[in-house]
């Protein structure tokens, strides 16, 4: 339930968003999306074993780049739009660069023991990823070396979100259940451990102000953790909600969040009042991945269903 000042706030309408563009390429499940920092370009990475690079105002693929791994659970856009990165089942982070054809693999960063869950470049030339070994690690592209390890999760880390305003934070969630914010140079341990959920966490993201970020799990709940506070702010539930959240973003302002799930939708939440403002129909199959345009005026999802949808 909201408290103190959320109270007298005014409730948000019911919030529409329609379809802009339907992104069709993909010939199997889409498994993660990422939009490039020039507010235009999505990458998508599908278990037809290919990234594409998407034109969102167009619908244009401007690139699609092979795999050596069909089995893709992650990819991510760098700051400068240069390159892009993915990484799976095949324990390996690869990263490429984004426009060119017939793109090789410029790195290939082995390092983990188990799965890559997701993958967040620092900078153009830092990347961090999460796996299935319970740990992150930190690397140097350019020398292809791990330059620090993570590991305080019991369990597989299956996302991470770096700080907005803090470029030494980031969060990460995993099948222990619990959130984790560290210190990039604190590799030891975690600075706070944010507990609460009954099921696995599959996603986090921070809020945009860099002092709260929002969990998405397998017990069908979203909560949002206050750093500074070390407390759950809000959990957001519906009864009708009652597959896993798969995936977590929030727009501009941080009023609203977005989150995809198995049952083929994604729900609009009103971050101030935790109710439901809204929901997004039209995929055929589980919601894997949601991300909001960096300058907030778009929101893609990608679907089990082969196709990413750009709404507005």
């Amino acid at each position: 339930m909201p408290h103190g000042m959320a109270k007298e706030v005014e409730a948000l309408p019911r919030t529409t968003m329609k379809v802009r563009r339907t992104l069709r390429g993909h010939l199997a499940k889409i498994y993660a999306v990422h939009w490039s920092s020039d507010r235009r370009h999505i990458v998508s990475a599908a278990q037809d074993g290919k990234l594409i690079v998407w034109d969102a105002y167009s619908s244009n693929k401007v690139n699609a780049i092979v795999l050596r791994s069909s089995w893709v659970m992650t990819c991510a856009y760098s700051p400068s739009g240069q390159f892009v990165a993915s990484g799976g089942l095949d324990n390996i982070c690869s990263v490429y660069r984004a426009r060119e054809r017939d793109a090789r693999a410029l790195r290939e960063l082995a390092g983990h023991t188990g799965f890559l869950s997701c993958a967040r470049f620092i900078s153009d030339r830092e990347i961090l990823t999460a796996s299935g070994d319970k740990t992150c690690i930190l690397w140097d592209i350019d020398a292809g070396a791990k330059l620090a390890e993570y590991a305080d999760h019991s369990q597989g880390v299956m996302g991470v979100s770096l700080s907005p305003t803090d470029p030494n934070m980031f969060v990460t969630g995993a099948c222990d259940a619990t959130a984790k914010v560290w210190d990039k140079r604190v590799s030891k341990r975690c600075v706070q451990t944010f507990a609460g959920h009954d099921g696995d966490i599959n996603a986090v993201q921070f809020f945009p102000g860099g002092d709260a970020f929002v969990t998405g799990s397998d017990d069908a709940t979203c909560k949002l953790y206050d750093i500074r506070a070390d407390a759950e702010l809000m959990t957001f539930a519906h009864e009708s909600i009652k597959e896993g959240i798969t995936a977590v973003d929030f727009s501009l302002s941080g009023r609203l969040l977005f989150s995809g799930s198995n049952d083929y939708q994604c729900t609009i939440w009103d971050t101030l009042k935790g109710e439901r403002v809204g929901t997004l129909s039209g995929h055929e199959n589980r919601v894997s991945c949601v991300g909001v345009a960096p300058d907030g005026m778009a929101l893609c999802t990608g679907s089990w269903d082969a196709t990413l949808r750009v709404w507005a």
